[in-house]
């Protein structure tokens, strides 16, 4: 079975969203109770699955760089809504992110910020999924 870059990316995106998702649930909820060491585990394990959904999610954009290229001559459609969103959501979630390695502790108002995009990126990742999951599923019917 031979199986194209981009669908060996795609499939290692699903866990890595799954955990970058997950870890930062508990990482948000870690944060309001009294537990500093826990909140520094979800913290290391948020940072560390998030990092690895950071490179996988660069590279899978790059494989769809025609995509991002035709979007910029041609304008976007209606099909593109919601990879333009996600997209735009994905580089919001990034830089809050980065922003959050310079504070100290929990409960940051850019942590908050964090936290509602993320959640708004792990709602448009479902969708994202789930409309192409003819393709995403495609790997097994070869």
């Amino acid at each position: 079975m031979k199986i194209t870059k981009i669908l060996l990316i795609d499939w290692c995106l699903l866990p890595l969203s799954i955990l970058s998702f997950f870890t930062g649930l508990e990482l948000h909820l870690a944060g309001h109770g009294d537990s500093h060491e826990e909140w520094h585990n979800w913290a290391v394990a948020h940072v560390i699955a998030s990092l690895l959904f950071l490179v996988a999610g660069i590279y899978h954009i790059k494989t769809h760089g025609k995509w991002y290229r035709s979007l910029l001559k041609k304008g976007r459609s209606r099909k593109s809504k919601i990879t333009l969103a996600i997209s735009i959501v994905f580089a919001a979630t990034v830089i809050t992110g980065i922003a959050l390695l310079g504070v100290e502790g929990a409960n940051s108002r850019i942590g908050l910020w964090h936290y509602k995009i993320g959640l708004l990126m792990g709602l448009f990742a479902i969708i994202h999924i789930v409309k192409r999951k003819t393709a995403f599923l495609s790997i097994f019917k070869r």
